[in-house]
């Protein structure tokens, strides 16, 4: 097994299950939470993706310059407050939230 480079690119990734129901609401307020976590230091890039088979799943991919940049950085930051009040509360069960550092060569296309 090869070390892990946590003080390089990471990316984010977070299964959110959405209670019953409130999928348009969540996705609405998607409209509001998306810009604070792209403006966060270090965010390269914030998408939310809805499942085709499980409508009210999403999946989150964040990626970020370096893992402090979302932990503690935007975990300790008014913004992430903000996330959290605008999301967390559509979610059942909380999501697990992991990161992920690229192995392998690089993909180079486009």
């Amino acid at each position: 097994m090869t070390d892990i480079n946590a003080d390089g690119p990471v990316l984010e990734h977070a299964v959110l299950e959405v209670r019953a129901g409130q999928a348009a609401e969540f996705e609405e307020a998607l409209g509001q939470a998306l810009p604070i976590i792209r403006s966060a230091t270090g965010c390269v890039r914030a998408n939310v993706s809805r499942c085709v088979e499980s409508p009210s799943r999403f999946l989150l991919l964040v990626e970020w310059e370096r893992l402090a940049d979302h932990d503690p950085g935007f975990r300790s930051s008014s913004g992430y407050q903000q996330w959290r009040a605008l999301l967390h509360h559509f979610y059942d069960p909380m999501p697990v939230v992991e990161h992920f550092a690229e192995v392998g060569p690089k993909d180079v296309r486009g």
